[in-house]
């Protein structure tokens, strides 16, 4: 099973290099091409391989791991009009730079305006509610893993996600369908972003 990530920012790099030091096969791309990705592919070693959007999309998980504003653009650059059952990977928050203006939803939720941008998709809210410095760090400390949050309509979706978390060494908690679950983990206004928790071993 390959991993395919669209974004090579923060939250792209962070969850790479931890996928990939799980073992992993990531292949990573971004707006720019390739050839840019040069050095972060040395740097995580085997298992991490930089490709084009289209490349990354084909996989069978897909991550977008865009900003908001630019998330359009990155899925209108996959080439695709039906994602034919992929599980994709939803990480993105409603707002960002330059203004971080949070979006107008229009009383739903982020994850669930991201499915109609990937019709044919199996939709997975999950890796959006820690900053990148934590969400790269070693998931396991002393006393436990750290906590992932999941939510998603698809239930095997939900299933294969907390998989690779768990394969991963973090802890998933699955919250249900996007309408709740996807609530509870929105940014801002849901309770649970910035929350940096551990389950005991």
């Amino acid at each position: 099973m390959s991993i395919g990530i669209i974004g090579a920012g923060a939250i792209g790099t962070a969850l790479a290099e931890r996928l990939v030091a799980a073992g992993e096969n990531v292949l990573i791309s971004n707006s720019r091409g390739p050839d840019t990705l040069a050095g972060l592919v040395s740097a995580a070693g085997p298992g991490l391989t930089a490709v084009t959007v289209k490349e990354a999309a084909a996989q069978d998980i897909v991550v977008l791991a865009v900003p908001w504003k630019r998330l359009k653009d990155a899925v209108a650059a996959t080439g695709l009009t039906d994602w034919e059952g992929r599980v994709v990977i939803d990480t993105t928050n409603p707002l960002g730079p330059p203004d971080f203006k949070v979006a107008d939803l229009g009383g739903r939720t982020s994850s669930e305006i991201v499915a109609d941008l990937v019709p044919g998709a199996r939709l997975v809210k999950a890796f959006n509610t820690l900053p990148p410095h934590v969400l790269g760090a070693s998931p396991r400390s002393g006393s436990g893993r750290r906590v992932i949050f999941l939510s998603g309509d698809d239930a095997g979706a939900n299933d294969r996600i907390t998989r690779l978390i768990e394969r991963a060494g973090w802890a998933a908690v699955d919250l249900g369908p996007l309408a709740a679950g996807g609530r509870l983990q929105q940014f801002p206004g849901g309770p649970l972003p910035t929350l940096s928790l551990l389950k005991e071993n």
